[in-house]
């Protein structure tokens, strides 16, 4: 009982600042999850040195995208799709799958890696290998809980949970994109000694 009281009342802080500050709040708890996630991602694989570089990344993609886009779609969807609409739960979570899922996709793919310092041909790459196969285990592993989020959560706190959702799919998305960048760099690193040994 002594525990919830200070639980109680940050929560309450945290909601007073979500209604009266909506995308300041929703973008500062972005960016402490996609860091959060990214440093747990590179805890899972081992990693004895955490890239700073990464953490960097993650935050700075949340903090500028991962609390504005969430909120502003939703918004949106409030507005489009009216609560006594025929079939309104079904048509929300096709719009979120259906057009947000891949904007949104694409959006981290290319924005992460420029955010780590690469160019944009290098960016461009990697969000061409990894897309598809990432937006189709996104679509298999977090439909439900999309679903649920857009019909079920109150308006004001769904970017708060579908950062929470987010989570889990940061940790999962870094890791595939550590083990991309990884075996590009043996790729290159064999077909450089090739040459060389081809030249002498």
């Amino acid at each position: 009982m002594a525990l919830s009281k200070p639980i109680y009342t940050i929560l309450g802080a945290y909601l007073e600042q979500l209604f009266n500050h909506p995308i300041r709040t929703k973008s500062i708890t972005s960016a402490v999850l996609a860091t959060s996630a990214n440093y747990t991602s590179q805890r899972i694989a081992g990693n004895k040195t955490i890239s700073q570089k990464a953490l960097l990344a993650y935050g700075s993609f949340g903090l500028l995208f991962g609390g504005t886009v969430p909120h502003f779609f939703y918004q949106m969807v409030e507005k489009i799709f009216p609560h006594k609409m025929p079939l309104r739960k079904i048509l929300v979570f096709l719009a979120e799958r259906l057009i947000f899922a891949p904007f949104y996709q694409a959006l981290s793919l290319y924005f992460l890696s420029r955010f780590e310092g690469n160019t944009h041909e290098h960016a461009v790459q990697n969000l061409t290998k990894l897309y598809e196969k990432l937006l189709k285990t996104n679509w298999i592993y977090l439909s439900i809980p999309v679903f649920l989020n857009m019909n079920y959560v109150p308006p004001i706190i769904r970017t708060l949970t579908f950062n929470m959702i987010s989570f889990v799919w940061v940790i999962y998305l870094a890791g595939v994109r550590r083990r991309f960048e990884l075996k590009k760099k043996s790729d290159e690193a064999t077909t450089s000694q090739g040459i060389s040994n081809n030249l002498k």
